[in-house]
């Protein structure tokens, strides 16, 4: 904790450097309306003594997944980190105080940043992968603006079992552009075909489908893009990355364009981020992607060298012709995306895969036990599942943390239809005795 004092001779020195008067001059061009009119309504100043005391009450508040046992899901979930990620992406060579552009970027960046691409391609079947976005949500976000970019149509289709989260970025994103949102709804935890199939027509540009869903279930991908293709419609496919490594690839079963969060890629939970979205696509929709794109070329000396290339951003050439406003990319995020999967490889990356799969059946099978409690969908699922209690939530969730156990997500937050419904994810992490320590926990509250 560091603590800077800030004197009145220090505030007339930069008032002075900046030349005003006051404080209150910085903000003129502000409506007076606009301008709050008197004083914060904060608490007295603390001493240094009070204030660490405080701070650290506050901080002893938290408990993470090191402290007690996580069952929690719903997108993002603690997975196993290897210990040669933190320490190769905390290397001072990788440190740096901004995001290198290609003026500054060194080669040893760009070649991390071309072997996260592979490797993207490589886990989700595509042909081209960006250099990473900010987030899985806007990633998806930015997928539907691509495919209304490469369609020229305006309406996207969009299934009910992507992250309501999701959802929610890509109504903000198309507020103001002439794209028409429209949500089909699940049955029994996936997307409804019927009705997805009424839903695309020859003005949809996109169907953006998660797989595994929100509610953890896994969708016939196959069927969706058969729907979309007839319409001449693009399929987006939200995916997570984990489940790649087990299940047939979205670009093996005919996906246009692949999106997702990278958090489970040797990303820590981090009490909700700051996280990495990740895109990949066909080659021949290549020049609509947005962000950065880092290209292997060979120098005047015939040397294999790598660069930035396609740069569809607006800070480039292509100003308004720009495919996107994004103008970067999560670069140290990316750099320990690409040292997890190297250091697990395509076997390692299998057997974790399998091990979610695994032990979140086992658990499911234990609760759906349990009086009370029952499975609430009977689609396929893959590493979190949605169960139906006729216990109080609270009670249920206060209670598990008495045993150290994040039980899971109460899904009232975003579905008042599953009030009673908790979000339960199992990684790799979970031991038999941890799961048993569950379902006791469940039994008992």
């Amino acid at each position: 904790m560091n603590y800077i004092q800030i004197t009145d001779a220090d505030v007339r020195h930069m008032l002075q450097t900046i030349g005003v008067n006051r404080v209150d001059a910085m903000f003129k061009d502000i409506p007076a309306g606009a301008r709050l009119d008197r004083p914060l309504c904060l608490p007295e100043a603390l001493s240094e003594m009070e204030l660490v005391g405080e701070l650290n009450r506050l901080a002893d508040t938290n408990r993470d997944a090191r402290e007690q046992i996580c069952f929690l899901g719903g997108g993002c979930y603690d997975h196993f980190i290897p210990t040669v990620v933190d320490y190769l992406a905390t290397q001072g060579e990788f440190v740096t105080a901004y995001t290198p552009y290609q003026a500054e970027a060194s080669q040893g960046s760009l070649q991390a940043f071309y072997e996260y691409q592979t490797m993207i391609c490589e886990l989700t079947g595509m042909d081209v992968s960006n250099a990473s976005l900010y987030e899985g949500a806007t990633a998806a976000a930015e997928a539907v603006l691509m495919a209304r970019s490469i369609t020229g149509r305006r309406r996207v289709v969009v299934s009910a079992g992507v992250h309501p989260e999701t959802r929610g970025v890509l109504d903000t994103y198309v507020q103001s552009l002439p794209i028409e949102p429209a949500v089909v709804e699940t049955f029994d935890g996936a997307t409804h075909l019927e009705d997805l199939r009424r839903a695309v027509n020859k003005d949809t540009a996109a169907v953006l489908i998660q797989t595994p869903n929100f509610f953890g279930a896994i969708e016939r991908l196959d069927t969706i893009v058969a729907i979309a293709q007839a319409a001449g419609a693009l399929t987006i496919v939200s995916v997570d990355p984990i489940s790649c490594a087990l299940l047939k690839r979205p670009g093996d079963l005919g996906a246009d364009i692949v999106v997702g969060d990278a958090q489970p890629l040797g990303i820590p939970m981090g009490l909700g981020g700051p996280s990495l979205g990740f895109m990949a696509c066909k080659q021949k929709h290549m020049r609509k992607m947005p962000g950065r794109l880092v290209g292997a070329t060979t120098d005047a000396e015939g040397r294999q060298a790598y660069c930035l290339t396609l740069q569809t951003r607006e800070q480039h050439i292509r100003r308004e012709r720009a495919t996107s406003n994004i103008c970067t990319n999560q670069g140290l995020l990316a750099l320990r995306v690409a040292i997890y999967l190297s250091a697990v490889g395509k076997r390692g990356a299998t057997r974790v895969a399998s091990l979610c799969l695994d032990k979140s059946h086992y658990a499911a099978d234990r609760i759906a036990e349990l009086d009370g409690f029952e499975m609430r969908f009977g689609t396929p699922f893959f590493k979190e599942f949605v169960v139906r209690t006729s216990k109080d939530i609270d009670r249920l969730l206060a209670h598990g943390r008495s045993r150290g156990l994040m039980v899971g997500v109460p899904l009232r937050r975003w579905s008042d239809e599953m009030r009673d419904c908790l979000l339960i994810a199992v990684t790799e992490k979970r031991t038999r005795a941890e799961i048993d320590a569950l379902v006791s926990a469940l039994k008992d509250a």
